[in-house]
C-alpha cells in the first residue's frame, strides 16, 4: 500500500474562503479518481507546521494506483485551476506501508 503526503503553503493574500474550496475540491477527488483507496484533507492546526497550513492524505494500493493518480483529468484540473494559482510552498511524500495489503 502506498502514501502519499502532501504539505501545502498557500500565499499570504489567500482568502479563507477560497482556501476552504480549494480543500473540497482536493476532497472530491476521493470519487473522481479510481485508484484512490482513501483521501483526507484539511487545516493544520499544529503550531510546528512551519507554515504549511493546509495537508493532503491519499491512499493507493499500489504504485501504479499513485502513478494513475498523478496523470489523472480531475486531479490535473485541481492542480492546474486551484492550487498552483494560489500555492506559496508544497512538500510532498510518497512511502510504502509494509505489511499493509489493500
Amino acid at each position: 500500500m502506498i502514501e502519499h503526503i502532501v504539505l501545502f503553503r498557500f500565499k499570504s493574500d489567500t482568502k479563507p474562503e477560497l482556501l476552504h474550496e480549494i480543500i473540497q475540491e482536493l476532497r472530491a477527488l476521493k470519487t473522481k479518481v479510481p485508484s484512490v483507496l482513501d483521501l483526507t484533507a484539511g487545516h493544520n492546526f499544529c503550531e510546528r507546521s512551519q507554515g504549511f497550513e493546509h495537508a493532503l492524505v491519499v491512499r493507493f494500493a499500489d504504485k501504479h494506483g499513485l502513478d494513475a493518480y498523478q496523470v489523472h483529468p480531475e486531479h490535473q484540473r485541481v492542480v492546474k485551476d486551484w492550487i498552483r494559482p494560489n500555492l506559496d510552498q508544497l512538500i510532498a511524500v510518497d512511502y510504502e506501508i509494509e505489511g499493509l495489503k489493500a
